[in-house]
């Protein structure tokens, strides 16, 4: 049998390899120190499961959902509201997703037709590059370097590449590379926007986890933004609820109208008792989520001084859960660094290069176990003098 060509766009599946890996050290009485996938470890607070728990009690939230609830739209609506004081959001600029990856996806398809152009980070979260690709269009990777503090930097892109981008893909804070958007920043992408007629996707999964300064925001807190773009609202991290799969695309309406329509060809709509559970993450109490941050802060701190008491250039991490490294030394294959550090350290992070070309030379650490385990890690990682 012959299958798609399709997927020749696509490698192994990183995670599992290294999942496969680990499992082979601990069958082998090995300790072994888990930073590669950035699934939270903090427990999902009761309010929310308490909400799943009762709607699943019901018999008619078992029929087909087929659309979102109108409580959970003006769910959506009003968090902008509380959270980013962003007043002019309606249940037209709102819809559901079973989680970003799979937003991005129908967006990504809705927006561009094959042979199209689409301006992708380099380094990326790897479905912002798959998404492109299962829409047939074809990535531009624009780096996201040390030198612009691994953050977008529009003049470099091609006014010739520019004109013919369907649309652009800004993930701030970013994974893997762990920068803010500053003010600045975002202006510029605006403006670039409309210059040559690009739409963003604005993926703000990391916005309640931002360290060193103001608090997180959202793409539509600058002028403009709401022109040129749409926006992921993601719960996942922010609420413990990664498994539940609590995404929203909001923005522009004609972009949410044609990404529902696209969407709807293949999908009967999100299960009532998730869209209850959203309902409480979203009205529910902040002040876990700021105790969670600082949590992760102190996670942070502990991993970046760790590594540069033992030698490491001091990585970049001003949000997400993540924390971008330089590997030290000379060396420059993150996959063979990655495989070495894990046989002699029993430490697990991911290859900057599964994450884009530019990507060499980095490794990406996740930061989901406590400042002691964190220590004992990095302590690890010292004795086995790479």
């Amino acid at each position: 049998m012959q299958f798609s060509k399709r997927l020749d766009l696509f490698g192994d599946e990183v995670f599992a390899s290294l999942n496969q890996k680990r499992r082979d050290l601990e069958a082998q009485g090995r300790t072994v120190y888990d930073l590669s996938v950035g699934t939270p470890d903090f427990d999902t607070p009761d309010y929310i499961k308490l909400a799943l728990i009762k709607s699943a009690t019901e018999d008619a939230n078992y029929k087909y959902s087929l659309h979102d609830k109108d409580e959970l739209l003006q769910a959506v609506c009003d968090y902008y509201q509380r959270r980013y004081d962003v007043d002019f959001v309606t249940p037209d600029m709102v819809m559901s997703c079973r989680g970003t990856q799979e937003g991005m996806r129908y967006v990504c398809s809705a927006l561009a037709d094959p042979g199209d152009i689409a301006l992708v980070p380099d380094p990326c979260y790897p479905v912002f590059k798959a998404g492109t690709l299962m829409a047939g269009a074809t990535p531009y990777f624009y780096p996201l370097a040390a030198e612009h503090d691994f953050l977008p930097y529009v003049a470099d892109i091609p006014d010739d590449v520019a004109d013919k981008a369907k649309y652009m893909i800004v993930s701030l804070p970013a994974n893997p590379v762990g920068s803010v958007g500053t003010p600045e920043v975002y202006q510029e992408i605006i403006a670039f926007a409309k210059k040559h007629d690009i739409v963003i996707i604005h993926d703000n999964a990391y916005s309640d986890v931002v360290f060193d300064g103001p608090r997180g925001g959202s793409f539509f807190d600058y002028p403009g933004a709401l022109d040129v773009g749409v926006e992921f609202l993601s719960l996942s991290k922010s609420f413990d609820v990664t498994g539940v799969r609590l995404s929203f695309l909001v923005g522009r309406s004609d972009i949410v109208a044609a990404t529902r329509k696209l969407r709807g060809q293949v999908d009967f709509g999100m299960f009532f008792a998730e869209q209850d559970c959203a309902i409480a993450c979203l009205t529910g109490p902040l002040d876990g989520v700021e105790r969670q941050r600082l949590a992760y802060q102190e996670r942070r701190d502990a991993l970046c001084d760790g590594l540069e008491s033992i030698g490491w250039e001091r990585p970049n991490c001003h949000g997400t859960l993540f924390v971008w490294a330089k590997i030290p030394g000379d060396r420059t294959d993150s996959v063979a660094f990655t495989l070495e550090l894990m046989e002699k350290s029993g430490v697990i992070v991911t290859p900057g290069s599964s994450f884009g070309p530019h990507g060499e030379g980095y490794v990406r650490f996740a930061l989901v176990m406590p400042p002691e385990r964190i220590r004992e890690a990095v302590a690890a990682i010292a004795a086995a003098d790479l």
